[in-house]
């Protein structure tokens, strides 16, 4: 029996009968290509938008977030490992797995209308692993005629990248860092998650964000330096860098300090990407909203759903300053 090739991500693992991908979750069985714990959900919730982090897609407004189980990197720092790694006592592919009840598509959907959520959000994990179901869910939020936002590591496989684009209406992409520090610390490559940045950033139809989670002693100035250069010339508008904390292997390592952090913030707002925010931080000044032409802060906070959301209708309307007429970048109503 021939091995058949799995295109869901940049790994596109060649597959014989009964192995699984590098992700764990893709496996070839009974000549097809199957994910695991298909429909398994491990984590939902509703939040708010700004929580994954979203700041220039529909701000104010909350969203009905899941995961099912699986990644396809095995980052060292994994904020998630329990629901993503294979080493984790809930990995569907453990023998005697018994998992949560699959939940349909269809009842994923009604579970998000009950909500009164707009936006469908995939992440927690890594849905590049489980993008069948993400897809089929996806299908199913458009009918209603609402949102979906994905939030992903961005490995897409240049199919992968296509089937998606056309029904995910925003993306976070983590972008985690240089490609030694993708080799070194994640089991990844930095050159398709640039390549996927900037087929997303160039289509009018979506909106992007970028997330990197500094770990100090390890990114760098020069790194960051580096980094902003790459997201500013593939036309990436929105930035956030975020605080690491010790998780999984990497717990003896201190937490990044706000020093640092602000360091970072500092050097990629001098790049000239244009809306530059700090995660997992107390530094509110650059939780802000700020008109790139006339400077006028138009959300003060993040962090307050009901304020945002307000700011934003006043502040923005029509997705253009009030002060000045420039356009700001994102979806706002």
């Amino acid at each position: 029996m021939s091995s058949l090739q799995c295109d869901f991500c940049w790994h596109q693992c060649m597959l014989a009968e009964g192995k699984t991908g590098i992700c764990g979750m893709r496996k070839h069985t009974d000549d097809a290509l199957v994910t695991l714990g298909f429909g398994e959900v491990v984590a939902s919730g509703v939040d708010p938008i700004e929580k994954k982090p979203m700041y220039h897609f529909l701000p104010g407004r909350k969203t009905f977030s899941f995961a099912l189980f699986g990644c396809n990197y095995t980052c060292r720092f994994c904020q998630n490992h329990r629901i993503s790694q294979t080493d984790s006592p809930f990995w569907p592919g453990k023998n005697g797995h018994e998992g949560p009840v699959p939940v349909t598509p269809q009842e994923l959907v009604g579970m998000m209308e009950q909500s009164g959520s707009p936006i469908m959000s995939y992440t927690y994990s890594e849905p590049l692993v489980w993008q069948d179901y993400m897809l089929q869910t996806a299908h199913l939020v458009r009918d209603k005629g609402k949102l979906n936002c994905m939030v992903t590591n961005g490995s897409f496989s240049p199919s992968a990248l296509q089937r998606v684009l056309g029904l995910i209406d925003a993306f976070n992409i983590d972008v985690k860092g240089d490609d030694r520090f993708y080799r070194d610390y994640c089991g990844g490559a930095l050159l398709p998650v640039l390549d996927a940045v900037e087929t997303i950033a160039a289509n009018r139809d979506t909106i992007l964000e970028v997330t990197t989670m500094l770990i100090e002693g390890i990114h760098t100035e020069k790194m960051v330096k580096a980094m902003a250069r790459q997201l500013a010339d593939r036309g990436v508008q929105v930035w956030h860098l975020s605080r690491f904390f010790p998780q999984y292997r990497m717990t003896a390592l201190p937490p990044t300090s706000e020093g640092f952090l602000e360091e970072m913030l500092l050097v990629a707002e001098a790049v000239g990407i244009p809306h530059v925010y700090a995660g997992n931080s107390a530094l509110y000044a650059w939780e802000k909203t700020v008109c790139p032409a006339c400077h006028k802060t138009l959300i003060h906070s993040h962090s307050y759903a009901g304020e945002a959301f307000n700011e934003t209708q006043q502040n923005i309307p029509g997705g253009v300053c009030a002060s000045c007429g420039q356009r700001i970048y994102g979806r706002f109503s």
